[in-house]
């Protein structure tokens, strides 16, 4: 199964590892909070080094069989720990996902479009980022940084922070052939840059 291969190889052995997580000197007893009271419930760490922490790092924890009276359920975590909650309908996860607290992203892995079509109509509603056959992940920084719920209620850009400080301007012109030609010539032109498609919403 694809998650015991994840969980085989979600560790390193150099600090290196971008799989490791870095931390300050306050964090580690909150994350080992978080995977005790999983292990307490029910769930394993089920792969190698899993939970092992030292002064500044620690090695992630793939935490099954999650259930939800456990705290990584309902917590959003940004440390190293993977929680996986197993489901045997689709429409599982996705009430999860609409019920929980926090929306950011969410990652699709598939190509029958059929399939992945009414996933992504779905799941654009309960977060703000659906990564196609990628993982979650940072940026890159010219995408704006967005949330849902309590993750946050944003959505921050330079290009949006631009755009709601700055006062809107439009062309106006009356109906008719004399106007609408001069329209389209300026749209199918390089003689206005206000006046072009060439813009993203």
């Amino acid at each position: 199964m694809l998650f015991i291969f994840f969980a085989s190889n979600a560790f390193g052995g150099k600090g290196g590892n971008p799989l490791l997580g870095q931390w300050g000197s306050s964090d580690g007893k909150e994350y080992l909070t978080i995977v005790m009271d999983a292990k307490s419930k029910g769930a394993k760490v089920i792969n190698t080094k899993g939970g092992e922490i030292s002064s500044n790092f620690c090695f992630p924890a793939v935490l099954y069989p999650v259930k939800q009276d456990m705290r990584v359920y309902e917590e959003e975590q940004f440390g190293p720990v993977i929680p996986i909650i197993p489901f045997k309908k689709i429409s599982e996860p996705l009430d999860d996902m609409a019920k929980s607290e926090y929306g950011q992203q969410v990652s699709l892995f598939g190509n029958n479009p059929k399939k992945i079509g009414p996933l992504i109509d779905t799941l654009v509603n309960l977060v703000c980022r659906v990564n196609l056959n990628s993982a979650c992940q940072r940026g890159p920084d010219i995408y704006p940084f967005t949330g849902r719920k309590n993750s946050a209620v944003i959505t921050l850009s330079v290009h949006d922070a631009l755009r709601a400080f700055s006062i809107r301007t439009f062309v106006a012109s009356k109906d008719n052939v004399g106007n609408n030609k001069l329209l389209k010539n300026l749209l199918d032109s390089d003689d206005s840059n206000f006046i072009s498609t060439d813009y993203l919403l």
